[in-house]
């Protein structure tokens, strides 16, 4: 039997290091995930003794049950349903905000010719050098004094402006053929029409692209929720997991395991669903 050349076992070695490499990754994301769908089924007090559980427990389904409908003991007592509708408004806004405007304002950027646009466009820019939390006091102050604490409103508009995708957005228009440009106005199209009927379909993959990537970034918000929400009826699920696990005695762990793991769901949800086009969005250059 003939050995197999040197070349074919350097390759095999190198993919098997590969996998290893995958595995060991995946382990390393994954367990945390699996310690706490498992420990979401055991009794709160074996987590408090400091028990790692790997296997089910028995008491299954129950601690979903009573963070959906109840909240966790100890704290104000809100359901996850409802942290869980309020952390869905709050993100689906704040990505298809984001989306909207970065999207109109780097349309008027690249394709109008009037004075100042390109300061317009840096003054928009160098908002990237501001870190949040430079920002995040004249900001509360502003939503304040406008009488928006503790509301939706208060929550997403203050977040629904974004450098980072009218710079992403203005780049994409950079590469538009100016034949199209030429051909609609040929045509009598006008800004609106070249818009929607050009514009728009060719940034399908990126909204897509930046959807997936600014409700994941809009459902993980915890400083603005926590300074802008002191009201049970617009608390964010990340607050709440926070207050769950606040106190200094008395935790539910059961339950603030099947909260986190319910909290889990809609990013995944949305990642699943929109695998596809957020793979291409970030991947197409095909104009």
């Amino acid at each position: 039997m003939q050995a197999a050349p040197p070349a074919d076992r350097r390759r095999r070695r190198a993919d098997l290091l590969t996998h290893i490499v995958l595995i060991l990754g995946v382990l390393l994301f994954a367990l945390p995930v699996w310690i706490v769908l498992m420990g979401s089924t055991h009794d709160g007090a074996a987590i408090g003794r400091g028990e790692v559980p790997l296997l089910p427990g028995a008491q299954g389904l129950d601690a979903y049950r009573r963070a959906w409908t109840e909240g966790a003991v100890g704290t104000t007592r809100v359901p996850v349903a409802l942290m869980l509708w309020n952390s869905f408004v709050m993100a689906m806004l704040i990505a298809l905000g984001k989306i909207a405007i970065s999207l109109t304002s780097a349309y008027a950027v690249v394709f109008f010719r009037f004075p100042g646009r390109m300061l317009a466009f840096w003054a928009i820019f160098i908002t990237l050098m501001l870190p949040v939390e430079v920002r995040i006091f004249p900001t509360f102050k502003v939503v304040s004094d406008l009488g928006m604490v503790n509301t939706y409103a208060g929550l997403i508009i203050p977040l629904i402006a974004s450098a980072t995708a009218t710079l992403l957005f203005r780049q994409f228009f950079l590469t538009i053929p100016d034949e199209f440009v030429e051909a609609a106005k040929m045509d009598g199209a006008g800004p609106l029409r070249f818009f929607r009927d050009i514009v728009l379909p060719l940034s399908r993959t990126n909204m897509a692209a930046l959807f997936v990537i600014l409700f994941v970034y809009g459902w993980n918000q915890y400083l603005w929720p926590l300074l802008v929400t002191t009201s049970a009826d617009v608390e964010t699920i990340v607050i709440g997991i926070v207050k769950m696990i606040g106190t200094e005695s008395n935790i539910d762990w059961s339950v603030v395991m099947a909260t986190t793991v319910l909290a889990l769901l809609p990013p995944i949800a949305v990642v699943v669903l929109m695998q596809r086009w957020f793979v291409q969005g970030l991947t197409d250059t095909e104009k």
